[in-house]
């Protein structure tokens, strides 16, 4: 059975990258739920500030544009997860 819903990871590089992301995302997409933020701690850091924030975005029935979506991701220092 083919997969029709997808999960896209957006990968910035501090808190206020994504939340400014995650602002931006209802004037571009029409999303069926607010976008998640996700604090990611380096591996091997203690340190509060090494941490990347992962955005998270539902997206039933594969409806949006992958690249549009790593366009946004890299203009504030990010990139898209793939699988």
């Amino acid at each position: 059975m083919p997969v029709t819903d997808v999960r896209h990871i957006l990968v910035l590089p501090d808190r206020d990258a994504a939340e400014a992301l995650a602002e931006e995302l209802p004037d571009l997409f029409t999303l069926d739920s607010e976008p998640q933020l996700v604090r990611e701690a380096l591996a091997g850091e203690d340190d509060a500030e090494d941490a990347q924030w992962l955005l998270v975005i539902e997206d039933p029935g594969r409806r949006h544009d992958p690249r549009r979506l790593a366009e946004l991701a890299e203009e504030h220092e990010g990139w898209l997860e793939r699988d």
